[in-house]
């Protein structure tokens, strides 16, 4: 293993970052790969808290996963605009190169995925709960080439989809990882895959059967991810092997 961290129980302090650029993702977020100067290393799965601080003094502070592998220089964070936010509408539209905030991470044990934790892996997504998904399997392709995984993905429509060029270029280079797309609104032309939000009979057909004991990871809004979750342990797979991060309808 080349990637490491520190340890998790650390004091974590407030520092101050650079945009180094942006970049769009889908339709309504943006990617912004900053430069950190004090970066004791993260993992993958693990996220980041950001703070703003107004000319009056007033802060807004959110929590956005790491979507740069672990093995990557700087961080990257993807950011989905939330119409009246006090920080996605700054950090999607205002923001620019050389611009600064305040960073404090990497957070979080609980969620993460490294090589020596095997598989089969199944990965669940709903919206920007992919973010954390991308560092996974960016990880996964470097140390764990070959692990048997799937990526379910449920986004509003190709227009609204993050990472998709990149995710699905790694599933083509290896027959092991299997991406499954579910357009929840739009799908596109001819399209013959899923086109409905997630349900019971689409979590039986593509996770791992679960006396394949597979490790389970479900991040995106609150409803989805409970609704996966449950409706996963109603199919028989064991609540201990499920893993979740989520964020409310008003979260950014």
């Amino acid at each position: 293993m080349a990637t490491s961290a520190p340890p998790l129980g650390r004091r974590l302090d407030w520092q101050t970052v650079r945009v180094e650029s942006t970049e769009p993702l889908g339709r309504r977020a943006r990617l912004l790969k900053l430069g950190v100067t004090d970066w004791p290393g993260h993992l993958p799965g693990q996220h980041a808290d950001v703070r703003l601080t107004a000319d009056d003094g007033y802060e807004a502070q959110r929590s956005y996963s790491i979507a740069s592998a672990a093995h990557e220089p700087g961080v990257s964070l993807a950011v989905e605009h939330v119409e009246g936010g006090e920080v996605s509408p700054y950090l999607t539209t205002e923001i620019r190169p050389g611009d600064a905030f305040e960073l404090r991470g990497p957070i979080g044990g609980y969620f993460v995925w490294e090589a020596a934790n095997g598989g089969p892996l199944y990965l669940c997504a709903g919206g920007s709960g992919i973010a954390p998904f991308k560092a996974v399997l960016e990880h996964r392709e470097r140390f764990a080439r070959g692990v048997p995984t799937t990526v379910l993905y449920a986004v509003r429509s190709p227009e609204h989809a993050m990472f998709a060029e990149r995710i699905n270029a790694l599933a083509t280079s290896d027959p092991a990882l299997q991406i499954v797309w579910t357009y929840t609104r739009a799908a596109p032309k001819s399209w013959r895959g899923y086109a409905r939000r997630v349900d019971a009979a689409m979590l039986r057909e593509t996770a791992p059967r679960p006396d394949a004991r597979p490790l389970i990871y479900v991040c995106g809004p609150t409803p989805f991810v409970e609704l996966v979750a449950s409706t996963l342990v109603e199919l028989g797979y064991a609540p201990e092997s499920i893993r979740t991060e989520r964020f409310g309808p008003s979260g950014e």
